[in-house]
């Protein structure tokens, strides 16, 4: 018991580290850090024309998010796999005076294009504004040291600097996640800074005024609760992008596979690289339920009230491997991926709960390939 109690009050007094970590002990790198080889080679490479304040020309932008090979044989990894098209379009709206909106439903890589998009064009992501209900004006224009403003009075020193703010004397981009969700009363506020390209500052009689290559790319999606619609003055100052799910299965399939690996490394899952033969099941399900048909047409099937997107799909494949990592056998099995699988379907515990039962009996029960994935939904039952 002494000795137990000593390894207590040790580990007590142990002080915490003050030597910042390195980025591999870092749980989520941005997008700056995990492709800062390929933006360094494509920097290196171009010679493209730049808008002004951009750190890659727009043909080197488009091939970062959409991946190829450089000239001198170097390979860019696809951040985006979709219609090469919509990617042109974002892009050439980020060098006019128009702001991006990013459109769809959840989980069609809004949050992700968003990210790539800032890390190529002006070498950072980290300029970004979460939308919430909470969301006031201060968090997209400016706040306060309370501190130095009762000890100062008003001053630049005093200010506390927005992403917003930042942006603008930059020459860089603005993130914001989630613009839906905040307040309609506090959207406006974007009015001002999109049109006029300057953010008053009445409390000290003056007003900051953009540097070129400012913009904004905002994300937001029509299926979540409590969505605040955008005024038609605000959605005039944007262009608006529809991202949609992935046309194909195989588009779909190589999306879910590459972000899954990508995760499994990240957090050093000692697990094997998910067989495709697994994932293009769950990928296979998702595309059915939200379809409300068979792939091959013949038999229709109930959708849930859930969006089943392949965001949702990454995250069933990529809680499959940790259960096959730490309480199975390394090798992802429907044993693995089946509570994740189950609780991305049943949101309603009722009506979800039916049109998953249904699916099982009337599709999975009646394929040859797939009777281990019925095993493992009749024993989770």
């Amino acid at each position: 018991m002494a000795k137990s109690s000593s390894k207590s009050e040790e580990a007590k007094s142990r002080p915490i580290s003050d030597t910042p970590s390195s980025p591999t002990d870092k749980l989520r790198l941005s997008a700056e850090e995990l492709f800062s080889h390929e933006l360094a080679m494509l920097a290196e490479v171009d010679d493209r024309q730049k808008p002004p304040n951009w750190f890659l020309s727009p043909w080197a932008v488009k091939m970062y998010l959409l991946g190829g090979k450089l000239p001198n044989g170097e390979v860019i990894t696809a951040k985006y796999v979709g219609h090469e098209r919509l990617m042109e379009i974002a892009i050439a709206t980020l060098a006019t005076d128009r702001a991006l909106l990013l459109y769809g439903v959840p989980g069609t890589a809004k949050s992700w294009v968003s990210e790539h998009l800032s890390a190529a064009i002006c070498g950072t992501s980290s300029l970004l504004i979460q939308g919430t209900a909470g969301t006031d004006e201060s968090t997209l224009r400016y706040g306060w040291n309370y501190a130095r403003l009762l000890a100062e009075g008003p001053s630049r020193n005093a200010l506390v600097e927005s992403p917003m703010l930042r942006a603008m004397e930059r020459g860089q981009l603005c993130r914001i996640e989630e613009l839906t969700r905040i307040p309609s009363e506090t959207q406006d506020t974007l009015i001002t800074i999109l049109s006029e390209k300057t953010l008053p500052v009445p409390e000290l009689n003056t007003q900051i005024q953009a540097v070129k290559g400012f913009n904004v790319i905002a994300t937001a999606n029509n299926r979540d609760k409590g969505v605040n619609d955008l005024s038609s003055a605000l959605l005039r100052r944007f262009n608006t992008v529809v991202l949609p799910v992935p046309d194909s299965l195989d588009d779909e399939v190589s999306i879910v596979n590459q972000r899954a690996t990508q995760l499994g490394r990240a957090l050093e899952l000692p697990a094997e690289v998910p067989a495709l033969q697994e994932i293009k099941r769950i990928v296979t399900i998702f595309r059915e339920l939200r379809n409300g048909v068979t792939d091959d047409g013949k038999t229709k099937v109930k959708s849930p009230s859930g969006t089943l997107s392949t965001a949702e799909a990454i995250s069933v494949v990529s809680g499959g491997m940790a259960m096959s990592a730490f309480y199975g056998d390394g090798q992802l099995r429907p044993s693995d991926l089946i509570s994740g699988l189950v609780g991305a379907v049943i949101k309603d515990p009722v009506q979800d709960k039916i049109v998953w039962q249904e699916y099982v009996q009337t599709v999975i029960k009646e394929r040859d390939d797939w009777k281990d994935l019925y095993r493992a939904t009749r024993e989770w039952n």
